[in-house]
């Protein structure tokens, strides 16, 4: 076979389907409004007088209409704030409230103390002697100065060094609170 003639043999398969498709799928949908029922006129209708069955229930606009007193005012506002009052309750005299002990509070005594404030040294690295034992921390206060210091010295006045690691060194205020671990910054 040709290419042409197969394309042809394609397009008579095609319109084949088509066609069945379209008559199976064509009665279950009914008739159209537009073209009406082939045999409606003549065996359904009866006459022509007589209105089409259209398959289309009756509106009843009766049964929409209300009554005048089959709905009442609403009572409830939400624009006030009021307690609802609710019919059936018991209504006496009211009864006395009790009263509660008030109980005085517990006396407060001063504010906690606050914590220190941080300790604004940056650790920027450490030195190892050779011949000397431990390490030499190399800190800065950020206004440019360059402060070093072994293990238990005094720093800037203030600070004792506790700990020199290689990417932190810990510092305590002199009077022993504040304990703070400043981490490596390089800088």
């Amino acid at each position: 076979m040709t290419m042409p003639s197969r394309r042809v043999m394609a397009l008579l398969a095609f319109l084949v389907v088509a066609t069945v498709t379209f008559l199976t799928i064509r009665p279950l949908s009914g008739p159209t409004p537009a073209t009406g029922s082939a045999s409606g006129g003549a065996a359904g209708s009866g006459g022509r007088g007589q209105p089409k069955d259209t398959g289309v229930p009756d509106v009843r606009l009766d049964l929409l209409q209300r009554e005048d007193g089959a709905f009442q005012n609403p009572v409830r506002n939400p624009f006030r704030f009021e307690r609802r009052t609710t019919p059936g309750r018991p209504t006496g005299p009211p009864r006395p409230r009790q009263r509660v002990a008030e109980v005085p509070p517990e006396p407060v005594g001063p504010p906690p103390v606050p914590p220190p404030p941080p300790i604004p040294l940056r650790y920027i690295g450490f030195l190892q002697p050779q011949n000397g034992p431990g390490r030499i921390a190399v800190l800065s206060d950020g206004r440019g100065n360059v402060i070093d210091g072994k293990e238990g010295d005094v720093i800037d006045g203030r600070y004792r060094l506790l700990r020199i690691g290689n990417d932190s060194a810990d510092l305590i205020y002199l009077d022993g609170r504040g304990r703070q671990t400043i981490r490596l910054s390089g800088q």
